[in-house]
């Protein structure tokens, strides 16, 4: 206790001393300490290294409540976009193989995947990732410090290194882009003692087997159609609906895609307990929400995809008044990324209402260097951020959907122009394309501003990023009518659609 104190006692006189020093002579250890070594943290402090300031990031992981630990560049890099991505792929080459038969390749006998080959080359592949980002910060002159960071000031963070030493450090200006992790259900026995999350699944060493995805977000959504893909027997259970805040109509493809790709849903159903059994699997049970019948079966492995929480609770914000939401516990933020507190600054998935996805908290963290040194004014533009979920079938969107446009605008305001396709390579394959779809929300007056576009198919973020750029010039239907296609292709379907809902006719398109 007595050595407690004494520590405490150091850090006070250093920490009195530091803030001393810094009042007396105007200066501080850095220009910009940012908290957090995700994609954005790491864009911000690059950026304002490269226009001259003095820089550091701290970035710190704790392990996953089962274990799992890894290296910089944040949730994207470790346990996101990138191993989900090539774990996608994986699931689409199987899918392939099936295909190839049908154009001529002698395929003898049926395929059978490999887990430990594919995640050991995935978390290579991260691996080589997280060096490639702590190479960078060094060729920019970033200092990098894998420390648990702690604001005690509006300049100042104090903070302890894995060895147990205590580290002042002072800054004209503080980011916290420190981003979320998953959420486990408090109020379900043995969730988290017999459960896995997002933050677990890329890393397994061995394949996860009879899998139970609890969750029906994007995250939910992509692990069960990979797991699926590569063979596994998943279920995912529903509480509600599906791709909650994109357009239903496009979720409800999705899911009837994945369906008959072998995926089972279990709609309407809500987890009560998970037990271990003496066999080593887990036994859940759960109750259906309109019937309130009880049911319960055995899995090898449940992820609970079930939403995320930011990273604020450990940085000491309360105590320097830094304005939270309640409900979410994420940061209030002005447009210009600024918070209640001067000279403290938030983006990202951190930041309350801001899209939790890579690209956005990259654009915005450079921007949000630029002004801070005095470079730019130009404010994140956060309309019109498109983005694919990376399931079987894929879906791309921007804009708004179509229940958010006529929320904003009135049914009887907007036209809504749609095409079921039929993609080349499906027709050799004999695949059903009943999920093969394209909506494109409109004004319905003027020039018919485009409001939302929507695609389901193969290839949908690269067709979907092409149209966004569409979005910042103002895209009209008159523009997408006077565009030619690329044949064939499925995003010149884009740009031949002519039939409205309105009209009730036939939108399936045949021929060329």
């Amino acid at each position: 206790m007595a050595a407690l104190c004494r520590g405490r006692h150091r850090w006070k006189r250093a920490h009195s001393l530091h803030v001393l020093t810094r009042n007396l002579t105007g200066k501080y250890d850095y220009d910009l300490v940012v908290i957090g070594g995700g994609s954005g943290g790491l864009a911000c402090s690059k950026e304002a290294s490269q226009l001259g300031q003095k820089v550091a990031v701290l970035d710190y992981v704790e392990p996953s409540a089962k274990g799992t630990k890894w290296g910089l560049g944040g949730t994207c890099v470790n346990v996101g976009c990138i191993p989900k991505k090539l774990m996608h792929q994986t699931a689409l080459l199987g899918t392939s193989l099936k295909d190839a038969k049908k154009y001529g390749w002698q395929v003898s006998g049926p395929a059978c995947h490999d887990w430990v080959t594919m995640a050991e080359a995935v978390q290579n592949h991260v691996r080589s990732l997280n060096w490639g980002h702590r190479v960078q910060l060094q060729d920019r002159k970033v200092k990098y410090l894998n420390i648990k960071g702690r604001l005690a000031d509006e300049h100042t963070i104090k903070g302890l290194t894995k060895a147990g030493k205590e580290m002042v450090l002072t800054a004209k200006n503080i980011v916290i882009a420190t981003g979320g992790r998953p959420k486990y259900p408090t109020n379900i026995p043995g969730a988290m003692e017999h459960g896995l999350t997002s933050d677990d699944i890329f890393w397994l060493k061995e394949s996860p087997g009879k899998t139970l995805v609890v969750g029906a977000s994007y995250v939910a959504l992509e692990c069960a159609g990979f797991l699926t893909g590569i063979g596994l027997d998943t279920t995912v259970m529903v509480r509600s609906i599906a791709l909650r805040g994109f357009d239903q109509q496009m979720a409800g493809l999705v899911t009837d895609y994945m369906e008959s790709y072998g995926t089972k849903f279990a709609w309407k159903c809500v987890p009560k307990r998970v037990d271990k059994l003496p066999s080593g699997a887990v036994q859940v049970t759960w109750s259906h929400s309109e019937t309130g019948n009880e049911h319960s079966d055995t899995y090898d492995t449940v992820l609970w995809a079930v939403g995320r929480a930011p990273e604020t609770k450990a940085l000491g914000l309360d105590k320097l008044g830094v304005q939270l939401n309640k409900e979410t516990g994420k940061i209030l933020v002005s447009p210009d990324e600024s918070t209640s507190v001067p000279n403290i600054y938030a983006f990202g998935d951190i930041g309350e209402g801001r899209p939790e996805l890579t690209p956005t908290a990259i654009k915005a963290g450079k921007l949000l260097a630029r002004r801070l040194t005095g470079q730019s004014t130009e404010l994140m533009n956060y309309d019109n951020v498109p983005t694919t979920v990376f399931t079987p079938l894929e879906y791309g969107c921007v804009g708004l959907s179509e229940e958010e446009a006529e929320k904003r605008h009135g049914k009887d305001a907007i036209e809504v122009y749609h095409a079921f396709y039929k993609p080349l390579e499906f027709t050799v394959a004999e695949r059903d394309a009943s999920q093969c779809y394209i909506k494109v929300v409109c004004e319905r007056d003027g020039n018919q501003k485009i409001l939302g576009l929507h695609f389901t198919g193969p290839n949908a973020g690269e067709v979907t990023q092409g149209f966004a750029l569409g979005f910042q010039c103002g895209a009209t239907y008159s523009h997408l009518l006077q565009t030619v296609g690329i044949h064939p292709t499925c995003a010149e379907e884009v740009v031949k659609v002519n039939i409205t809902k309105r009209s009730g006719l036939d939108a399936t398109v045949t021929g060329c």
